[in-house]
């Protein structure tokens, strides 16, 4: 069975030879990893048995796709936002439409003519469409994008104060990312579209669930259409507890939910999967706050064991993946015995990096 084959199944609770993986390093761990294995870092994935392949085609590009050496180091990406390293990652640091009045937020372009660049990111994964489960991430697709736009304060404000304007930003942000759902569900042969917008925090929702529904849900469900409508499974991310929105995502059509951040409140994965297990597929539950990095190995291998029983009781629907990005400080033995617990032994990650080594994998 082939990582296409088995994520196929999965999401179909058909028979899996192994639970289907998808994995997200932190850049250090990915770095720690590459050279434990002895290959590139853009590697690491593939060789700990990834099943899925995407690309960003959206603004999530500017933000993981283009990768800066030194900490300070910025560019000013399409939508006319700057992105400095701070740490490992790319924070905001100037958002181009914050402190705006109303007239100068309603006179902001969109760059639609970036899209067949961004589009093109799509290309090096093709290649890989025979064997692995290939996605297009279109995300961010609507109030995540505006807040990178305005700012997190005039954005929440926006919601508040003056919904009309909020509705018409958010319709023109994810009007972005229908066009490129659209273009590249047409021109390559996607296994799922994956959208997703950021909209809670460790405790709660940043926004009401009302508010959400009125604003947010029915741009969001323009996005979803596009995959529904051609017969796509389309998945969903946010970080937070997002449990009041759920039973919606369900409803306009989000078929896998995305990283299930285990430790907030109402988003314990076996507790959503007993609940809306008939009607949705997970992907993620993994503990990387707590059980990764400070948990011993045979609590990361009990905890694991316990993930997979109840996630896939029904057959499948469930896609082995961590609560966020595997953090640096995981020690070497919790990975590996995460991945045995799923059918991948430390022997095989090994053999597939040599066959990367060697060329023999491609």
């Amino acid at each position: 069975m082939n990582s296409k084959q088995r994520v196929i199944a999965a999401l179909n609770r058909q028979p899996v030879d192994r639970v289907p993986v998808f994995m997200w390093f932190h850049p250090s761990t990915a770095r720690r990893l590459a050279s434990l294995l002895e290959i590139p870092p853009n590697r690491v994935g593939e060789a700990m048995g990834n099943d899925i392949f995407q690309a960003w085609v959206n603004n999530n590009h500017a933000m993981e796709g283009i990768v800066h050496e030194h900490d300070g180091e910025s560019h000013v990406d399409d939508w006319g936002i700057t992105w400095t390293k701070e740490g490992e990652y790319n924070q905001v640091t100037h958002y181009p439409l914050a402190n705006k009045d109303r007239d100068a937020v309603l006179a902001y372009e969109f760059p639609n003519a970036a899209q067949d660049a961004l589009l093109a990111n799509m290309l090096p994964i093709m290649g890989r469409a025979d064997r692995y489960y290939v996605g297009v991430d279109v995300s961010p697709c609507a109030y995540e994008m505006y807040w990178r736009l305005r700012g997190m304060e005039d954005a929440l404000l926006d919601l508040a104060a003056d919904p009309e304007l909020a509705d018409t930003m958010l319709g023109r942000c994810a009007d972005f990312a229908v066009d490129v759902s659209v273009k590249a569900c047409d021109r390559f042969a996607v296994d799922w579209l994956w959208t997703g917008d950021d909209v809670a925090g460790q405790h709660s929702m940043i926004m009401s669930p009302d508010c959400w529904r009125d604003l947010i849900k029915p741009h969001l469900k323009r996005v979803v259409d596009i995959g529904t409508q051609r017969g796509l499974p389309v998945a969903y991310h946010s970080c937070g507890a997002i449990r009041p929105i759920i039973p919606d995502l369900i409803e306009i059509g989000i078929g896998i939910l995305n990283p299930v951040q285990c430790t907030c409140p109402g988003m314990d994965p076996l507790e959503l999967k007993r609940e809306f297990g008939g009607r949705l597929a997970f992907m993620g539950g993994v503990d990387t706050q707590y059980l990764l990095p400070n948990g011993t190995a045979a609590e990361v291998r009990r905890a694991t064991a316990r993930l997979l029983e109840v996630m896939t009781a029904d057959g499948g629907g469930y896609i082995l993946a961590a609560s966020h990005t595997i953090p640096p400080e995981t020690p070497d033995d919790n990975l590996f015995a995460m991945y045995e617990e799923a059918g991948i032994t430390r022997e095989e990650i090994y053999d597939r990096a040599a066959g990367i080594r060697s060329g023999t994998i491609i």
